[in-house]
């Protein structure tokens, strides 16, 4: 006797349902996609107890016809595909006829359908997978779906359900991702009497993501639209000033289908590269539309999964469009809590009662002052006497490389005779200086005696040559303010302004972004960099760690790194690029093997990125550190010149403003 079988019908279906029906969000996802591949226009949602106790789903699509009520309820029963060829084209979102079979075997549903508007319609009744009832009924253009008591027939997938808040948080996440994909479609949800959500339909995506995330994060999303021979990406994606701790507010939809695909989430947040703090995602709604054929969705149960025919090119494509939408903003967040509005409201206004207050307020004041004061905002006239010997010593001894070319780029002529423009805020001067002296012994009148010290320390040269010897900028994406110096605020924060308001610069960032993109460049040409050393140096491993390095050398020395294996689990360092921190060589190189060590499927864009961010933050300024206004002058304008001058390499922001409404505000000049 032979021991293979068949099952029968009904144990087959509850099989399948623990492939397609999970949780009540996946009885949720399955029946909306039915709703949208139908052509609803509304489609309204109520549950109870997280979906447990009832999942009502009505629509407004085609219907369901008389006769095909039952057989829609049959395991593999479709209209949507008919023969194989057409897997390879599929442009619905189910296409199976897994979804109804395997509902109806593990609770009890109710399925009411029209197809016009006579008000005539058919309704079917299943529990457990068994027809109970099958009837002409009253209904409306449409299908009213409802399940009750999931699971009730299966105690042991039961018990293992979350509590309701658990299972409601799904249910709202099928929802949030449906409205987001759909933004045509009139969405409504409520759970336990309570409306937790409503669309308009009217089309726009950032109504949906107001209605989701808030209006808030809608204003603070840019649009995403670009086109390829083979694919379009359209959608939304927060500026980096909004970010999330996961990335669960990532949604991917392609060819209107949500699915859960690294091919185009790493792509994407790689395009948010050094814009993000580390561990914060961006809030993005991203749809991806290709011709059917470059993209198989028959890989998983729940079709949360694709393969891509091309994927390399799609990933380029992503990066590139992305980053291309977020080159075009201007990230600088504003420091205070007030937001202005078009039109002040009411300003306060002293009113003088002088016949001409004007000339009287000039004959009370001192010839001297009563001359015009100039404008903090007034560049200097070309006969200035020069005050910044250090930037005619940054220019001439550290030239800036081309960004592109890797030549030094040549000094405009007469650049070395420019003056340093002076940008101090009117008011009174520091005791013996003359006007055209330092600004630091200005406004270190305004410091302690030990702050005073600090302030008139020199910074090493060679620090100051390093640091400044940034690429010039070329071609800007996105347009950073022109920022005249003011002050120091604790020897960590760089005060500047323009028309516009005041600007808090945290140095260290700042000095690390103009790093970063040296050191960047740099490690891209390592066959001009590398110089061997001339006391060799040895970095000691564990013996798996030195086995990790050995198979990996050769991306050591495609940053012009050059190690040599020494025996005893130990590498000789021959030699390192010229251009690194001094002194700390060696630190650098253990640090990229450590990280070589701890990463797998390590490549030179990463380790080129990761040396260069070590080497970025090992040579910037520290905080607490004093500067002059020449070396605060120059770090201004060296960072403007970056390509990214709005956050570190490691996402955090260089740059603070306060408008000058919102400085008003505070200070109640406007009410």
């Amino acid at each position: 006797m032979g021991i293979i079988k068949l099952l029968d019908e009904h144990l087959a279906n509850q099989i399948a349902a623990g492939e397609v029906v999970e949780r009540p969000a996946s009885v949720l996802k399955e029946l909306i996609e039915n709703a949208v591949d139908a052509g609803a226009t509304t489609v309204d949602v109520t549950a109870e107890d997280g979906g447990l106790t009832l999942l009502r789903i009505v629509d407004n699509g085609r219907g369901i016809e008389p006769d095909d009520l039952r057989t829609a309820f049959q395991r593999h029963a479709t209209s949507k595909i008919s023969s194989g060829k057409d897997l390879f084209q599929i442009v619905t979102l189910g296409f199976r006829g897994e979804a109804l079979p395997s509902i109806a075997a593990v609770a009890k549903v109710r399925c009411v359908s029209s197809i016009d508007d006579s008000g005539l319609g058919r309704a079917i009744e299943i529990e457990g997978g068994a027809i109970k009832k099958e009837e002409d009924a009253a209904a409306t253009r449409g299908t009213d779906m409802t399940v009750r008591e999931l699971f009730f027939n299966t105690p042991a997938r039961l018990k293992y359900m979350r509590t309701v808040q658990t299972e409601l948080g799904h249910l709202s996440d099928v929802m949030y991702r449906q409205a987001l994909s759909r933004p045509d479609i009139a969405f409504t949800f409520s759970h336990n009497g309570s409306t937790l959500l409503r669309t308009t339909g009217n089309g726009d995506l950032r109504q949906v993501v107001a209605a989701i995330y808030g209006t808030a994060a809608a204003k603070a999303m840019v649009e995403v639209k670009s086109e390829h021979l083979d694919y379009s990406l359209t959608g939304l994606t927060a500026m980096p000033l909004e970010t999330r701790s996961n990335r669960n507010a990532i949604t991917i939809l392609v060819n209107g289908r949500y699915v859960r695909s690294p091919a185009v989430v790493q792509p994407m947040l790689q395009a948010y590269h050094t814009l993000l703090p580390i561990n914060r995602f961006p809030l993005s709604v991203l749809n991806l539309r290709m011709h059917p054929t470059l993209v198989d969705v028959n890989v998983h149960p729940a079709k949360l999964e694709v393969r891509f025919s091309k994927e390399t090119e799609l990933r380029a494509f992503i990066e590139e469009a992305v980053r291309k939408a977020l080159g075009e903003q201007t990230y600088i967040p504003s420091g205070a809590a007030v937001r202005a509005p078009k039109t002040p409201s009411w300003v306060q206004e002293q009113i003088r009662f002088q016949v001409n207050p004007e000339k009287d307020a000039a004959a009370e004041l001192p010839n001297d002052a009563a001359k015009p004061i100039p404008s903090a905002y007034d560049r200097p006239s070309a006969s200035a006497p020069a005050s910044s010997s250090l930037e005619d010593l940054v220019l001439k001894e550290a030239p800036a490389p081309s960004r592109y070319s890797g030549e030094p780029k040549p000094q405009e002529q007469g650049e070395a005779a420019r003056p340093a423009p002076s940008y101090n805020r009117p008011g009174p001067a520091a005791p013996n200086t003359p006007s055209g002296g330092s600004s630091v012994q200005a406004y270190s009148t305004y410091r302690t005696s030990a702050d005073r010290q600090n302030a008139e320390a020199k910074i090493p040269e060679k620090v100051w040559q390093a640091a400044f010897s940034a690429p010039e900028k070329e071609a800007k994406q996105a347009q950073f303010p022109e920022l005249y110096w003011v002050g120091q605020a604790h020897g960590t924060y760089i005060v500047a302004q323009n028309e516009t308001g005041l600007y808090l610069i945290d140095q260290h960032a700042a000095h690390e972004r103009i790093h970063y993109e040296y050191f960047y460049e740099k490690f891209g040409r390592p066959e001009e960099a590398s110089q061997e050393l001339l006391l060799p140096v040895t970095l000691g491993f564990a013996p798996d760690e030195y086995e990790a390095i050995r198979t990996r050398i050769k991306l050591f020395e495609q940053v012009g790194v050059y190690l040599e294996e020494f025996g005893g689990n130990t590498f000789i360092i021959r030699a390192v690029p010229h251009w690194l921190p001094e002194g700390d060589e060696a630190d650098i190189v253990r640090e990229m093997a450590e990280w070589v060590i701890k990463e797998r499927g390590v490549d030179l864009f990463k380790i080129r990125e990761k040396a260069s961010i070590l080497c970025s933050c090992k040579a910037s300024i520290k905080a607490n550190q004093a500067l002059s206004r020449e070396a605060g002058e120059i770090l201004i304008k060296r960072l403007g010149a970056c390509r990214q001058p709005f956050t570190c390499p490691h996402g955090r922001p260089i740059v603070i403003s306060f408008s000058t409404y919102e400085l008003e505000k505070m200070f109640k000049r406007v009410m």
